[in-house]
């Protein structure tokens, strides 16, 4: 997520960091360096403008950089200005606590818009136990509703299935039916287009003028850097959007789309997609992401995906394990499977800070999230015995192992060779307590993680 941005940055603030003294020369090179980044990231003209003027205006009216530490204050203003731009803070949804929600969304053809319902529809069934209903206007696409209908099911919603050609026809019958069987909340999708038209404006206000939606998200694509945040303008002076989607944020690296939106809609970011699974949607937190972009991580994050993905016995007794320095294969496997529930190495790293460090450690290592499936491939195919001592594991068990896991027996000897040095990295981190596992960060973990 906003790897080439979050490294720009980082050099940055690496330039500045430690400085006793910064003059005024290097702080207009670290604004031209900043500057660049930015425009670099495909964000906005005028946000990147009122981004410099901001920081530079502030720094030379508080004299920072006649303070005791100007490189600390340097850094914390940059941070409080991405904090502005992406949002301030995080905006939850507007749902009514006793009557019905009702939810627009809108947004082009291929930005993720039908999958981004259904991840909100079970990012809410989640966290509530409100009876939701799914819904699709898009009369135009074909299988347009068989795709929600599906997806639906999926995440055990109800769907309003129909036969009808009208599409304002449409909401009337689904507003019907979410009385008739007592619906908390509608999640209502539109039909897409691939260029914004007057005749697909003029569908959504006459949508919206019946729906009268509580909340309407512009669903858009983050890849399109600024053009999402220039979308998202076109249907705010349409419909006035509430706040946005933004979809495949894992694969952007630049950030523009996040960093323009805001400014340009005067409307918040409230929920990003980061992956193709419904499980892969998350709240967009402004300050936590500003900084991953300045390579502060976000432990925060971590500890929330930990919490959901491991419970408290087991990170204790993993824990133990890892004190006494006994650390077997099946442990082994079950930090695998946790890692890839927390998203994957990649996942977990960008919310470490130092992330295009971690990063380049893992190009350079060859890790990636097709060789810790094949780990767990491997590791599935042993016995129990083979797993709680791996020196039985000689050459025909090899064969069988890798013949078992679809891998080859070099495969089998990476794994048992790195197994071997975790295992002698545990021992050698005993002297730190818990295993080496720092213990502001474990007691988070312990604090956050759900009881037996």
């Amino acid at each position: 997520m906003f790897d080439t941005l979050n490294d720009k940055f980082e050099t940055i603030v690496r330039s500045i960091k430690g400085k006793a003294i910064i003059s005024e020369s290097d702080l207009d090179l670290t604004m031209r360096e900043i500057r660049i980044a930015l425009l670099e990231a495909d964000v906005s003209l005028i946000v990147v403008k009122n981004f410099i003027t901001n920081v530079k205006e502030t720094i030379l009216g508080k004299e920072i950089l006649k303070s005791v530490k100007p490189d600390q204050m340097i850094i914390k203003l940059v941070q409080d200005e991405l904090v502005k731009i992406l949002g301030s803070e995080n905006q939850p949804l507007n749902i009514q606590s006793s009557q019905l929600t009702k939810i627009l969304f809108c947004g082009l053809q291929g930005s993720g818009k039908t999958t981004s319902v259904a991840k909100l529809a079970n990012y809410i069934s989640k966290n509530s136990k409100k009876k939701i209903l799914l819904s699709s206007t898009d009369i135009y696409r074909p299988a347009a509703q068989e795709q929600l209908k599906i997806l639906a099911g999926q995440v055990q919603v109800d769907f309003f299935n129909h036969d009808l050609k009208s599409s304002v026809a449409i909401v009337e019958e689904t507003l019907k039916y979410a009385e008739k069987n007592l619906i908390d909340i509608i999640l209502l999708d539109t039909a897409g287009r691939q260029v914004i038209d007057k005749e697909l404006m003029n569908e959504l206000i006459a949508i919206e003028k019946i729906f009268k939606p509580q909340e309407t998200l512009l669903v858009a694509d983050a890849l399109t850097g600024q053009d999402a945040a220039n979308v998202a303008k076109n249907f705010d002076d349409a419909i006035k959007i509430s706040g946005s989607i933004l979809t495949r944020v894992d694969g952007d690296s630049r950030g523009g789309a996040a960093l323009s939106i805001k400014t340009i809609t005067n409307s918040p970011i409230k929920f990003i997609g980061i992956g193709e699974k419904i499980e892969n949607f998350e709240m967009f937190y402004p300050e936590r992401i500003a900084q991953r972009i300045l390579g502060m991580g976000d432990i925060v994050s971590l500890v929330e995906k930990a919490s959901e993905n491991i419970n408290k016995s087991e990170i204790e007794e993993m824990a133990k394990k890892m004190q006494k320095g006994k650390f077997d294969l099946e442990d082994f496997s079950k930090q695998l499977n946790q890692m890839g529930n927390m998203g994957g190495v990649s996942g977990i790293l960008s919310m470490l800070p130092g992330v295009s460090k971690a990063q380049k450690l893992m190009a350079e290592n060859k890790i990636s999230e097709k060789l810790i499936n094949q780990q767990i491939a491997i590791i599935n195919s042993m016995t129990r015995n083979e797993k709680s001592d791996p020196d039985i594991i000689k050459a025909s068990r090899k064969i069988r192992i890798s013949k078992g896991s679809g891998t080859r027996v070099q495969d089998v000897n990476k794994l048992l060779k790195q197994f071997l040095q975790s295992q002698k990295m545990m021992k050698k981190m005993k002297s730190m307590g818990r295993g080496g596992i720092p213990n502001d960060l474990l007691n988070k973990l312990k604090g956050n993680l759900p009881p037996n």
